[in-house]
């Protein structure tokens, strides 16, 4: 940091297993990621090449570079893996991933339906490629899954080799976990930390109000994800209680 600062919150510093802010790249250029990495990378632990934009993404290679100089690792976000999956191409999904450096892979059933017994296969097939990152939850609003449905699903997930499981909410933050509104589903929330450790969970939160929400539940460590590059530094200086909505959130603690 900057300069002296008493009664911060004990952040974890890089590398670290959890407090992760995981980054949503939609399409920047290879400067423009260069510039972003030359403020923010301090603050991103990963970055997701969101949806399919990896496959129309000009220069991937010499930006995927970029991101490798910062030591940030990169994974191709799950509508992609879903992509190749109903092409009956998964074979050449872990071929592609390897000939680009990927060593992070999200498993998804966001946009189509996969046995649940299925992904959990493909989870453990991946695990001997590189980390995995699966996530639970539907693109379409109007399916809604229980609370009971998403711990078992989480639970499934972990136990087949997941190092993270991330909770849908789609790039906009109006599904999954949120209601169409952007509303937070905090009952859903809270029954699921009462069975999945939080340090295992990646909330999808792009909107500043739910990365506020995660904030003041699980703490200045929350793992966040879907962050825009734009936030990366807005949202740090929120988790440590130096902006306006968590100002006070930590002046009463002794300083860690």
């Amino acid at each position: 940091m900057n300069f002296n600062l008493s009664q911060i919150p004990d952040r974890k510093q890089k590398p670290r297993q959890y407090g992760l802010t995981m980054v949503m790249d939609k399409g920047l250029s290879v400067d423009e990621a260069r510039n972003f990495l030359s403020v923010a990378h301090p603050h991103v632990d990963i970055v997701k090449l969101g949806f399919g934009t990896s496959f129309v993404t000009p220069n991937l290679s010499e930006k995927l570079e970029v991101y490798k100089s910062f030591d940030i690792p990169v994974y191709f976000g799950g509508t992609l893996f879903e992509a190749f999956l109903i092409r009956n191409q998964f074979d050449d999904y872990i071929r592609v991933c390897r000939d680009f450096g990927i060593t992070y892979m999200e498993v998804s059933d966001g946009s189509i339906t996969i046995p649940h017994a299925e992904k959990c296969g493909y989870i453990e097939k991946l695990t001997k490629y590189g980390k995995v990152l699966s996530e639970v939850g539907s693109k379409d609003a109007a399916h809604i899954i229980p609370p009971y449905k998403w711990i078992e699903l989480m639970k499934a997930e972990l136990e087949a080799g997941s190092s993270y499981v991330i909770a849908e909410a789609r790039e906009a933050g109006n599904v999954g976990i949120y209601r169409g509104s952007g509303e937070l589903r905090e009952g859903l929330v809270q029954e699921i930390l009462t069975q999945i450790p939080a340090e295992k969970i990646i909330w999808e939160a792009p909107q500043k109000a739910q990365q506020l929400y995660f904030i003041e539940l699980v703490g200045c460590n929350a793992n966040l994800g879907n962050i825009a590059p734009s936030e990366v530094i807005p949202l740090e200086a929120m988790r440590i209680g130096l902006r306006g909505d968590t100002f006070t959130l930590y002046l009463d603690k002794k300083e860690a």
